[in-house]
């Protein structure tokens, strides 16, 4: 905790889906508090979905892959001192697909996944981080599987390869579960769901490993399920990434700690970035505040929220998410400083 008078700020936000990147969030929140006498440390941060890249440092390279719909799509990722790191939305993210109303939920493929992360493999990566998270398939990661298995029983050789996961959904469970999200009718969730059994039962017999045993192996529509049975970890994205970046340490040298992301809603708390960062915040006895786009009725947190929607209105929050986050934020930091 800062002794020398001048209050420390952490600032620990995840995206504002859409709107400003949590590279975006941070700095407008450490730019109010640097004008209210704060000193402030950054450190935006993913669940494993979107936004993965930005939290280690950003994407350094780029690779033409398969598209969800099969067209060539351009995918950044990441290769620094032996880490790679990759998002599963950069190749067969569902945006791609011109959302949930361009995509065509059956035929949408984790193939350019695959691709992406042979890519890493054959540059050298001693470690693999892939985030999932954003997809427009729910294949069962077959697409991936079978760009990976040209390569080998056991593709990985000896890189580590860790898969971050912000849901605990198993495979089995992934059609019903996401597939309305990706624009999938009731009869094609069905399909969906049929066409995961037939997969598990061929990813078990192959690879002596159940993908449904997987906690996360649902995630990114059986993505996860597919990497796990052919050796990779699936694990926390939260945790994996708040770990390998010490946010524990700077939690314990701030004041403060503020994080955020664009809706606050139920699944907020469910391993996902705010509530991560709250759960720490409090176990480290350090207050902590929330600043988000706008937040459910029904979404109930104990520690101050913010809300841009609720102080300057949906349309001004909209068209300047950056002036308000710095607005709302200076409000927040100027009660919080009052308090100390």
């Amino acid at each position: 905790m800062e002794t020398s008078g001048q209050p420390a700020l952490l600032v620990a936000p995840d995206k504002f889906r859409g709107t400003a990147t949590a590279r975006e969030v941070a700095e407008a929140v450490a730019a109010a508090a640097g004008e209210l006498g704060w000193r402030s440390t950054e450190l935006p941060l993913s669940d494993g979905g979107e936004g993965l890249l930005e939290a280690f440092g950003g994407p350094n390279r780029a690779t033409v892959v398969t598209g969800p719909l099969g067209d060539p799509v351009t995918a950044r990722w990441r290769f620094d001192r032996g880490l790679a790191v990759v998002e599963s939305a950069e190749a067969s993210g569902l945006l791609h697909a011109g959302g949930a109303e361009g995509n065509d939920p059956v035929a949408a493929t984790s193939r350019g996944t695959g691709e992406l992360l042979a890519e890493a493999l054959a540059a050298g990566a001693r470690e693999v981080v892939v985030g999932l998270g954003g997809t427009a398939c729910t294949d069962g990661g077959r697409g991936a599987w079978e760009v990976l298995r040209e390569a080998g029983r056991s593709p990985f050789g000896g890189t580590t390869v860790t898969v971050c996961a912000d849901v605990g959904t198993r495979y089995l469970d992934a059609a019903a579960v996401f597939g309305p999200q990706k624009g999938a009718t009731p009869a094609q969730v069905e399909e969906l769901a049929e066409r995961l059994v037939r997969l598990r039962d061929r990813l078990a017999a192959e690879h002596g490993r159940d993908p449904q045993e997987v906690a996360g192996s649902g995630a990114a529509g059986g993505l996860g399920g597919a990497l796990a049975v052919l050796g990779a970890r699936v694990v926390s994205g939260f945790d994996h990434v708040a770990d390998r970046l010490g946010l524990d340490d700077h939690v314990a040298r701030a004041d403060l700690v503020v994080t955020g992301e664009g809706r606050l809603d139920a699944s907020s708390f469910a391993g996902k970035v705010v509530g991560g960062v709250v759960a720490r915040a409090q176990a480290a006895g350090r207050p902590v505040a929330v600043v988000v786009g706008d937040r459910d009725a029904d979404a109930v947190v104990p520690v101050p929220v913010r809300s841009l929607v609720a102080d300057h209105g949906r349309a001004a929050a909209m068209a300047d998410t950056l002036g308000c986050l710095r607005a709302t934020a200076g409000r927040l930091l100027s009660g919080a400083a009052g308090n100390r």
